[in-house]
């Protein structure tokens, strides 16, 4: 039976396992007995190309299935900076679970640079290896760079991060209607994004620490990864393509 690797970000951990990507991301957010439940987003990793970073040996004494037959659930080899030591190469498509486990698979796409071209204000929910929730004026592919390529005092060395819909306040954010937004903090919000007019460093903390769990509809743009000039870009999709890919995972939103 086939052996898999893969990146989970929510919470960070390096985790093989023998279930293919759908099972092992039902697995991960109920549980075997269905009585656990919490949102999973993970990464598959290409075993081939991060050989050398791991213990194959290890892999191979472990991941094995149990006496009844049944496949090895997970078998973690980290939980500790892991993203950071994954080359972007290795990283292969992106799954998104619900807490009830359905999964939706994110394959890489062509990063849109027109977005750079207009001037808008962006939310982003960082997801790995830090959480605050974020505004700026930056594109996607600037926010990453901002914080990845050294040039300032804080930088990180991988960043992955989900954009999330502003609607009108991203380009009115004092009297623009946010009927459409679920967020609890819509006036912190509004101010955070109203500071960043003439705000020098372009970004804004709006809130401080992730809470595990993203609403799935408020996702804009996609899930981006990188460091960086260099980025991989997971573009979400529209509720209509959503409703042909996969009925269930939007039946959830």
């Amino acid at each position: 039976m086939s052996k898999y690797l893969y990146l989970s970000v929510t919470p960070e951990a390096l985790i093989a396992s023998m279930l293919p990507p759908a099972e092992f991301g039902e697995y991960m957010a109920t549980g075997t007995k269905k009585s656990n439940k919490g949102q999973m987003i993970f990464f598959e990793v290409d075993i081939d190309k991060i050989k050398d970073l791991v213990d194959m040996d290890y892999i191979e004494r472990n991941c094995v299935r149990h006496p009844d037959g049944t496949p090895k659930h997970s078998v973690y080899l980290s939980v500790y900076r892991v993203l950071e030591t994954i080359p972007l190469d290795a990283l292969k498509n992106l799954y998104l679970t619900t807490d009830n486990g359905i999964v939706l698979e994110l394959t890489p796409s062509t990063y849109d640079s027109s977005c750079e071209e207009k001037p808008s204000m962006h939310l982003y929910q960082e997801l790995c290896p830090v959480t605050p929730q974020v505004v700026s004026e930056f594109c996607p592919a600037g926010f990453m760079k901002a914080l990845t390529d050294g040039s300032r005092q804080f930088h990180l060395p991988k960043l992955f991060f989900v954009e999330m819909k502003l609607g009108e306040l991203a380009t009115n954010p004092a009297t623009g209607s946010a009927e459409h937004l679920p967020y609890t903090h819509v006036r912190h919000l509004r101010d955070c994004l109203l500071a960043l007019r003439g705000y020098e460093k372009k970004m804004k903390t709006v809130v401080r620490s992730y809470n595990g769990s993203l609403l799935y509809r408020t996702v804009a743009s996609g899930f981006y990864v990188g460091a960086g000039k260099d980025l991989i870009y997971y573009r979400y999709p529209s509720m209509g393509e959503l409703e042909e890919m996969n009925y269930d995972f939007l039946a959830t939103l």
